[in-house]
C-alpha cells in the first residue's frame, strides 16, 4: 500500500534488516541435518557466500582461503592488485593516511592505469591454487579487458556497479549492450546493483545466472547521502525475489538473487535468505580478519571517483580469522563471528532443511527486535548492544 508524501506524490513504506524478524515454525530441525550450500550454474559452494570486489577486503590470497572454507571472493579487477605489481606497500600507505585526507590521497592512488599483464597474473593465481575464480569490472571497462579475462580462464564475470540497468542510456558512449554481450560471452556472468523489482526483472532478461540486489547498504559506501537513491535491503531482495519468479514463469530459467550488501551479523545474513536471497555478497564482516588487505581498514569500490567519491574510509576492528569469522568457533556473542554457522542455526530453529525451503519463511515488522528486553546489553555495550 503506498502512503502519501504529499499532494502529487506518494511511495510504498520499505524496510531493512532492522526492521523485521524471522519467525519460528511448528517444526524444529537438527543443525548437522541443515544444508546451506548453493549451487548455481555448474558450481556448487558449501557456503552461499560471495566476499564482495572491495580492495580491503578481497586479495588473491583472502580469495584462495574464503574459497577453501567453501566460499568465494570477488576480485576486483579494475583495483590495486591490478594496478600495482606490489600492491601490498599500497594497502600499508592507506592505512597510514590521516582520516581528514584519505579519500583525495586514494584519489591520486588510484590514479596509476589498470595494467593488462596484472589482470591476467591476478586470475591465475586464484586458478592455480583449484579454487573458482570470480571477478569483476564495471560495464564502462568490459569489452576492453573481459577478454583477458577469458584467456585467464576466469570461471564467472560480475560486470557491478552502483546501479546497473539494461537499459543505460547515452549520448556520448555507445553503452554496453548487456543482452547482447551475455548470449555471446563463453562464461556465465552476474550483473548489479539493483534495488527494485522493475530492475531486477530487466536484468535477469539478460541472460544472467545471477544479480546483486543493493544500492547504498555497505559500511562503507556514501551513495544514499551524496546521490539520495537507495532501497532498504529487505524490501530491495523481496522485490527481486518476486521478479525472480516471474522471470522464471516466461523463460523456465532460475536467476539467482544475490544481497549485496548491509549484513553485519549471521541474523541479518539470515534475514536476507528468509527475505528470497539464494546467497549473500559481505564486505566490512570479512574487512575485520586478521587476513584481510585493508589493515583494520575497509572502503567501497567508489571512495576513490577522481569527480564524486561515493564512500568513505572506515575503521575495522580484527576481531578474528577468515574461518571464526565465516565457520567459527565464535568466542563473542555479537553474531559477528561463525556468520554461516549463524545460518544454518537459524534453518535448524524455524525447522527448514535448506535454502530454498528457508526463502519461504515467514517474516514480520519487528522494530521492537533489537531493544525489547536488552536494557542492560545496550547500557553496557555488550551483545547485541554493541
Amino acid at each position: 500500500m503506498e502512503i502519501d508524501i504529499g499532494i502529487g506524490k506518494s511511495g510504498r513504506r520499505a524496510y531493512g534488516f532492522d526492521d523485521i524478524a524471522i519467525v519460528p515454525s511448528r517444526r524444529t530441525r537438527d543443525a548437522d541435518d541443515v544444508d546451506i550450500s548453493w549451487e548455481f550454474d555448474a558450481f556448487k559452494l558449501e557456503l552461499p557466500l560471495m566476499a564482495s570486489a572491495m580492495d580491503g577486503v578481497v586479495s588473491p590470497q583472502t580469495a584462495i582461503a574464503i574459497g577453501r572454507l567453501g566460499g568465494t571472493a570477488v576480485l576486483n579487477l579494475e583495483g590495486l592488485q591490478t594496478r600495482y605489481e606490489e600492491p601490498d606497500e599500497v594497502l600499508a600507505e592507506i592505512a597510514e593516511m590521516p582520516d581528514a585526507k584519505a579519500t583525495l590521497l586514494m584519489q591520486d592512488v588510484y590514479a596509476e592505469p589498470v595494467k593488462e599483464e596484472l589482470i591476467y597474473k591476478r586470475i591465475r593465481e586464484v586458478k592455480d591454487a583449484g579454487v573458482t575464480a570470480i571477478a569483476s569490472l564495471t560495464p564502462q571497462k568490459v569489452e576492453r579487458w573481459h577478454k583477458i579475462a577469458l584467456e585467464a580462464e576466469l570461471d564467472i564475470l560480475v560486470i557491478q556497479g552502483t546501479v546497473v540497468s539494461a537499459e543505460h542510456v547515452s549520448s556520448r558512449t555507445e553503452p554496453l549492450n548487456l543482452k547482447r554481450f551475455i548470449s555471446t560471452y563463453e562464461l556465465p556472468v552476474i550483473v548489479g546493483g539493483c534495488a527494485s523489482y522493475s530492475t531486477a526483472l530487466h536484468l535477469m532478461r539478460t541472460g544472467a545466472v545471477g544479480v546483486l540486489v543493493g544500492v547504498g547498504p555497505g559500511a562503507a559506501c556514501t551513495t544514499r547521502g551524496v546521490i539520495g537513491v537507495g532501497v532498504p535491503q529487505a524490501t530491495a531482495i523481496a522485490d527481486a525475489a518476486g521478479a525472480r519468479i516471474r522471470h522464471l514463469d516466461e523463460t523456465g530459467r532460475y536467476c539467482h538473487v544475490i544481497a549485496d550488501g548491509g549484513m553485519r551479523t549471521g541474523g541479518d545474513i539470515a534475514k536476507a535468505i528468509a527475505c528470497g536471497a539464494d546467497a549473500v555478497m559481505i564486505a566490512s564482516p570479512l574487512a575485520a580478519a586478521a587476513e584481510a588487505p585493508g589493515r583494520g581498514y575497509h572502503w567501497g569500490m567508489a571512495t576513490f571517483h577522481p569527480t564524486l567519491p561515493r564512500g568513505a574510509r572506515v575503521r575495522t576492528s580484527t576481531i578474528g580469522t577468515l574461518e571464526e569469522i565465516l565457520v567459527g568457533p565464535a568466542r563473542e556473542n555479537d553474531g559477528r563471528l561463525n556468520l554461516f554457522g549463524a545460518l544454518r542455526t537459524s534453518l535448524a530453529t524455524c525447522g527448514y532443511a535448506n535454502i530454498k525451503e528457508f526463502q519461504k519463511a515467514e517474516v514480520m515488522i519487528a522494530p521492537a527486535l533489537a531493544t525489547e528486553g536488552k536494557a542492560l546489553q545496550r547500557a553496557q555495550s555488550v551483545g547485541m548492544g554493541r
